[in-house]
């Protein structure tokens, strides 16, 4: 284990796509996907929060473009995959085989698989099911998506955020506030925007509110726009109302299949979103792996002395990969 230095690495500068597309998955999904940066360079797999928050253009800056094929893609149902929202056919397996889909479709052996929060389960699942297929990990946040952390997430966040809670829980009837999860997902599922959006906005307001270790008004409004809050809510809600769609603790049970695999863990001391005891559960389960902290840090990615140590991270596989 070591701790973040802070170094003051800088975002990459900001890049456009050298192709992208839409890659039919079934009747039902067609996902995003995109390739950035050096098309003969190391193949990086850029996996993105929530489930459903989606993707964005600067997530491009956390690799070297001049080294790194930088492969981004919007997971179904989530930012500019289509249908937005969409449940149907929506599971973590489903998801393992779209990136499999995704990597047949390029052509690529192996990858360098990148996930933040649910980014990290995801790629922990896809990696357990397709070691082979990676060639290291670099994991932010981790979200293990046991009944625990779920459990944290609609009421143990409280504690830290009581603000961001209590307007939160305050659209739901007192009936209901004791079952967060249920009501929130009848409404959320409800065809009719005139209630789902205002659930979806509560929902990413909140989560928005409770990422970062210091007030970020640029957060919130981001998590609160209409198409990250659609997509994310709605998805968050399927996959925490469905246990992610796998047994409960699978993704430590099988963490020997990574075992071998270079892999770097970073993780704020004062993630409130994803508390830091999933991390550390993730390191005993995986000493192999080098396992940072970032003292003065919440759960973003943006936070400065997060977004410094995956910089790090990306540059130090370099050498790796």
């Amino acid at each position: 284990m070591t701790k973040n230095n802070h170094l003051n690495t800088k975002l990459f500068p900001e890049i456009d796509p050298y192709n992208n597309g839409m890659l039919p998955l079934d009747t039902c999904h067609t996902m995003y996907w995109e390739q950035s940066g050096n098309a003969n360079g190391i193949p990086v797999l850029f996996l993105h929060g929530g489930p459903g928050a989606g993707s964005s253009p600067t997530h491009r800056q956390l690799f070297d473009p001049a080294v790194y094929r930088i492969i981004i893609f919007d997971q179904r149902g989530a930012g500019r995959s289509t249908p937005l929202g969409e449940i149907c056919d929506n599971t973590t397996p489903h998801l393992i085989n779209d990136i499999e889909k995704l990597r047949l479709f390029l052509n690529i052996e192996k990858w360098l698989i990148f996930g933040g929060s649910w980014g990290s389960t995801l790629a922990l699942a896809y990696g357990e099911a397709h070691p082979e297929r990676c060639s290291g990990f670099i994991l932010r946040g981790i979200f293990l998506c046991r009944q625990q952390e779920i459990k944290w997430f609609l009421y143990g966040l409280r504690h830290f955020f009581p603000e961001a809670w209590h307007q939160f829980t305050t659209p739901l009837p007192l009936a209901e506030r004791n079952d967060i999860l249920a009501s929130y997902y009848q409404r959320l599922m409800n065809p009719d925007p005139r209630i789902h959006m205002p659930a979806a906005r509560a929902w990413g307001t909140y989560e928005g509110s409770c990422s970062t270790l210091l007030p970020s008004p640029e957060t919130v409004n981001y998590f609160s726009g209409d198409t990250v809050a659609l997509g994310m809510a709605r998805m968050e809600a399927h996959y925490f109302s469905h246990n992610i769609f796998l047994p409960e603790n699978s993704l430590l049970n099988n963490i020997s299949k990574l075992h071998n695999i270079p892999a770097t863990i970073i993780q704020g001391r004062y993630d409130a979103v994803c508390p830091i005891i999933s991390a550390n559960d993730l390191h005993h389960a995986w000493p192999q792996a080098n396992y940072i902290i970032v003292e003065d840090a919440g759960h973003s990615a943006w936070e400065p002395g997060i977004c410094s140590a995956l910089i790090q991270a990306t540059e130090k596989f370099k050498t790796i990969c």
